[in-house]
This record gives C-alpha cells, structure tokens and sequence, in this order.
C-alpha cells in the first residue's frame, strides 16, 4: 500500500500526558494541542520522505526501511533508529523510550506513540 500523501489531523488522544512524558515544555504543549498538524509522505520504494508541520515547527526525517537513520523527534533532539515494515501498511520505529506504530488504513493515517503504558493516538485523514 503506498503511504504517499497528504494527511491533515483528524482527532488524537492523550495528547498532553504523553508530551509531559516526553518532558515537552508546557508552554509548547499548550501552544499545540489545539494545532492542526500536516503531515506530507513521499515514498519511493522503501525510502520514504516525512515532514510534519504543526503551526510553525517542522519536523522532517527520511528514512530507508531497515537502514539505520537519524531521526527528528518533537523536542528537537535526534535520535538513531531502523524503521521496520509490518506487511506492506504499517511501519514501526523506536525512538529511545517511545514506540511509534504508523498505519495506513483506507485514508487514514493512524500513528500510535507509547512510552511506559502511555499511549497518544494520532488519526490523520488523508487530504
């Protein structure tokens, strides 16, 4: 399934538990938990392009499934990890103490942070 896209921010749970879990400043919680965030994917193959726009801050990161890679995170640190494929609609990839589970879905993209038994689910519609 190709994950190449647009996809606007539809609804997500636990936004603010899982920041401060994150140890995201308040300021910068409370400035996006109410953003709509956009979220572009290019993939060619197993390579794939992902920029994250929320407000003002963008993250961007490309990978290669299997390859090791740096990552942006959300509090602007980076981070190495392999993104692993799941079939051919679900990649996963682990960021320290987070677990990101992204899945496409028909036209949704639905991503799944857990840190601990905390778990922020995020469903974008595609756009």
């Amino acid at each position: 399934m190709a994950f190449s896209g647009k996809y606007e921010l539809e609804s997500h749970e636990n936004f603010e538990p899982f920041m401060k879990a994150i140890e995201v400043p308040d300021e910068l919680i409370q400035k996006g938990k109410d953003l709509k965030s956009i979220t572009v994917i290019v993939q060619n193959g197993n390579d794939f392009k992902v920029t994250v726009t929320t407000g003002s801050n963008v993250i961007h990161n490309e990978f290669t499934i299997g390859q090791e890679t740096d990552f942006a995170t959300i509090t602007g640190n980076k981070i190495k990890s392999v993104v692993t494929l799941d079939g051919a609609n679900k990649f996963i990839v682990k960021l320290k103490s987070v677990t990101s589970v992204t899945e496409l879905s028909e036209n949704k993209l639905i991503d799944t942070l857990t840190v601990g038994d905390l778990i922020y689910k995020r469903i974008s519609k595609r756009i």
